[in-house]
């Protein structure tokens, strides 16, 4: 069942890691290991969430999203979307990022150097917005709860998030800013360009967040609908479980799906500028990592097993914390990718072995996961 389920991610990964290799020896593939990792553990509340939409809608909605859906998250968002920014920080078309950053390296590095203030300050915002919205929201299960019960309570501030986020933006540019890396090794104020960049940042998060919420409330209207089309079913001697999601409201969910994905590939893209400017072995590492969030999606559908491990998902909202902190940073200071990467995997890695634990906790007590 697992090699069925992993067996097209197990070659796109052989086939990522060979080419990452030729094209820029074994460092490369290091850095394309850790993003791999990264976008895994960023996505996996994605897969759960996808899973659990995913499993009322019918067979041939399911390969519509499986298949269609791939197409669009890994080359729609993990793909299409970094050069994207690359080329508007730049100023560069999208073409020419990509005909430089493979033929004209040092031009390339040297352009994303220029531009990277403004690459840090909008992934800063983002990804600083993800985490601040996680710690702050009031949650049954916590994971270090000494931390985050207090912040539950703080969160009850309307705008606290956005309130903290406008000020750590403030003293980037009060500070990183005024003394970043330009081309050279020489330093210049780039404090206009990290407010700009960083305010489209958060206004980015906020109309993402805005659309997800959105879906979310046509999500609850159409499973009230689903609730009483299983009642009018049990009523008529039907099997409830056989009432799936189709035509119209499938195509819906799908779209909603697809919405979804995009919003929660935002911080893996994002965090991704934290340990490569290279969009090459960024496509290469987020795109290994996407096809690994579709194949968890189809085995969350047929096993429901991963949920399991709760604390996942605290791990990887304090990772994205961490990334945002360094990109911040790195508008003046330069952080060896191999150490950012290394953060955010013991992050997750700390969290997975906590779930594990408490399971065996649970398992011991009697209790269910």
């Amino acid at each position: 069942m697992l090699w069925k389920t992993f067996r097209w991610s197990f070659g796109i990964t052989a086939i990522g890691l060979v080419v990452a290799v030729f094209y820029d020896g074994w460092a490369a593939l290091g850095v394309v290991a850790i993003l791999t990792v990264l976008e895994i553990s960023l996505s996996f509340d994605n897969a759960v969430i996808n899973a659990g939409i995913l499993k009322k809608m019918s067979a041939f909605w399911q390969t519509i999203f499986l298949t269609v859906g791939v197409l669009i998250a890994v080359f729609g968002m993990r793909l299409i979307f970094p050069v994207v920014i690359v080329a508007v920080s730049a100023r560069l078309s999208p073409l020419d990022a990509v005909h430089l950053a493979v033929t004209d390296k040092p031009r390339y590095q040297e352009l994303v150097t220029d531009a990277h203030p403004s690459i840090a300050a909008f992934g800063g915002m983002f990804l600083l917005m993800i985490f601040l919205d996680f710690v702050f929201a009031d949650r049954e299960i916590t994971w270090l709860g000494w931390l985050e019960r207090p912040l539950a309570k703080l969160g009850r501030i309307d705008m606290l998030s956005v309130c903290i986020a406008l000020i750590v933006l403030l003293l980037s540019a009060t500070t990183f800013a005024t003394h970043a890396h330009q081309h050279g090794g020489a330093h210049v104020d780039k404090g206009e360009t990290v407010l700009v960049a960083g305010v489209a940042g958060l206004v980015t998060y906020l109309v993402v967040g805005g659309l997800s919420g959105f879906f979310e409330n046509r999500l609850e209207q159409q499973e009230k609908r689903e609730h009483e089309a299983e009642e009018q079913a049990r009523r008529s001697g039907k099997d409830p479980s056989a009432v799936v999601l189709a035509g119209k409201a499938a195509f819906f969910m799908f779209l909603y799906l697809e919405v979804l994905d995009a919003s929660f590939s935002f911080d893996g893209v994002i965090g991704a500028f934290a340990i490569t400017n290279d969009i090459v072995l960024m496509a290469l590492g987020l795109g290994i990592g996407a096809m690994y969030v579709r194949s968890l999606t189809v085995y969350l559908v047929r096993q429901g097993t991963l949920d399991d491990y709760v604390y996942l998902e605290h791990g990887a909202h304090y990772a994205i914390g961490a990334l945002a902190v360094i990109l911040l940073v790195t508008i003046q200071y330069q952080i060896n990718e191999i150490i950012t990467g290394l953060i955010g995997v013991v992050l997750i890695g700390a969290s997975f072995l906590s779930s594990v634990r408490r399971n065996r906790v649970l398992a011991a007590d009697g209790e269910d996961p």
